[in-house]
């Protein structure tokens, strides 16, 4: 029987605060609760409640056979504890059922693994607490930021104790094959990899409401179609932004009458079935190397990652941030750690992106700044009067050591 993997992914940044010259050294904090507490309000409304509740009722109606997995950053998770802990209740029921599954990702969605993978697997490692903490549920499958991948990738997060990491299907990596199917890094390393079929996910997340797409409107029917039409396919994965669900596709396009009708549309061929990350590793055996060497993400970006580090705005700044890690180790201040790990959010760098972006841009909806430049410059001011504090910090603990080795050598 062939398989349905359906993902949702999750993620909400910190916002920052405006933050201009004049505030560094004065300012009390580098974050914006109150803006964070009109995104989740807004969100909570229009996607995860509703949406949440479609998903109860489908796993109820269909007696269980429809499952899907959610990928939610510890940031996200951590502002719906804030501001909507009626949002995590809905996760827990859902998550009750024995129908979802939680993926493990980065706690801040943050791009830690091009630039220190110790910092990777801090984040991991705090992700799963907290999704442990809140579920009652382990995170064996991975999936990091904006799907970035490569081969190395599949050792550390091995080591790590994942046993998948979903990745994009990339044409030029598949050489003609189908991502319709498990596959496995190249070497020794016994982790699967689930590439998402960018096409079909796409249909949903970016064309659902185009009425000049060729296949507008698109019904859970005819999509239910195109999946049952891939007989030589083993799994298909499909991974959009939950947001999708209401955000970026309103409910007066159907976007949430599509999502109550796509499960009885996909178990209407008894040949499919929806599964969960974990259970398709566990039935299909990996049918190929998917070899990966050089670095890719979403196949929506022409380059590799290069919404993020498209321009030297972007590079100075991702360069700038994690060349503080020491530092911010070094100072055993958990506030400082904190506030270093909400700062790495790609969020904040992809505001810094001066590339035209259209409505499919999920980051577009929440960035407050009007120009990549303007982005720039508050990060630039907070990055400032960061690493101010840390070197202060420093010379304060410099010269607590001073003084106590020179009272205990009078002494």
């Amino acid at each position: 029987m062939r398989a349905l993997n359906l993902c949702f992914k999750v993620h909400l940044p910190k916002a920052l605060n405006n933050y201009d010259a004049g505030s560094i050294g004065k300012a009390d904090s580098y974050f914006n609760s109150r803006a964070d507490q009109m995104l989740v309000d807004q969100l909570a409304e229009l996607c995860y409640l509703p949406a949440n509740e479609i998903v109860a009722s489908m796993i109820a109606k269909h007696k269980g056979r429809f499952k899907l997995s959610y990928s939610i950053s510890g940031t996200a998770l951590e502002i719906l504890c804030s501001y909507r802990p009626d949002v995590i209740e809905s996760f827990r029921e859902l998550a009750a059922t024995g129908c979802i599954e939680f993926l493990g990702e980065t706690y801040y969605n943050s791009l830690c693994w091009l630039y220190s993978k110790k910092e990777f697997a801090r984040q991991l490692q705090m992700h799963a607490k907290l999704v442990k903490d809140l579920f009652d549920m382990e995170t064996t499958v991975l999936r990091n930021t904006e799907l970035i991948y490569c081969n190395e990738m599949a050792s550390v997060a091995h080591g790590l104790g994942f046993k998948a990491i979903w990745c994009e299907g990339i044409g030029k990596f598949l050489n003609g094959r189908s991502p319709n199917h498990v596959f496995r890094a190249p070497g020794e390393t016994p982790l699967a990899l689930l590439p998402r079929n960018a096409g079909l996910s796409d249909d949903i997340a970016f064309r659902f409401d185009q009425q000049d797409w060729e296949e507008h409107p698109l019904t859970a029917e005819k999509y239910a179609g195109w999946i049952h039409a891939h007989t030589r396919a083993e799994t298909i994965h499909l991974l959009m932004d939950y947001e999708t669900f209401g955000l970026y596709k309103t409910r007066n396009t159907g976007i949430f009458d599509f999502l109550e009708n796509l499960a009885p549309a996909i178990l209407q061929n008894e040949d499919w079935r929806f599964a969960l990350p974990s259970e398709i590793i566990a039935s299909f055996e990996p049918t190929a190397v998917y070899d990966v060497p050089t670095t890719i993400s979403w196949g929506d970006k022409e380059i590799e990652c290069c919404v993020w580090c498209e321009n030297s705005m972007q590079n100075n700044m991702l360069r700038k941030i994690y060349s503080l890690e020491k530092m911010v180790h070094k100072t055993r201040n958990e506030q400082m750690l904190e506030e270093w790990g909400q700062l790495q959010s790609a969020d904040h760098f992809y505001f810094m992106s001066n590339k035209g972006r259209t409505m499919h841009d999920a980051y577009l909806h929440r960035n407050p700044f009007s120009s990549a430049e303007s982005a720039h410059k508050n990060y630039v001011n907070i990055i400032t009067d960061f690493e101010i504090r840390l070197i202060e910090h420093g010379l304060h603990a410099f010269k607590e050591t001073e003084q106590h080795l020179h009272y205990g050598t009078l002494y």
